[in-house]
């Protein structure tokens, strides 16, 4: 019963934060998908932390890490992306 609530805990933040900067981002009229996307995934990432467990790790919490460690992957690219876009093309070879 107690892995439940945590688990509902962790999907309740991952949802309110995901709706809230939504809101902000739409009440900025600054929505995009980039933007959408590293807002959500600092948010799971700071989530994730608060509602870390002390002693033992679920196995959901494990899995949970695949699903992160692809949200940095994806975010490494759009950094990337991004900075390619920002360098003259002179500096590029």
């Amino acid at each position: 019963m107690m892995g439940t609530r945590r688990r509902m805990r962790f999907i309740h933040g991952v949802v309110a934060w995901l709706l809230g900067s939504l809101l902000v981002l739409t009440l900025v009229d600054a929505v995009s998908y980039e933007l959408f996307f590293v807002i959500s995934l600092i948010g799971v990432l700071i989530v994730t932390e608060l509602t870390a467990p002390m002693n033992v790790t679920p196995a959901w919490r494990r899995r949970l890490r695949w699903v992160l460690a692809a949200g940095l992957l994806v975010f490494g690219y759009i950094v990337i992306r991004r900075i390619l876009e920002i360098l003259p093309p002179e500096v590029l070879p």
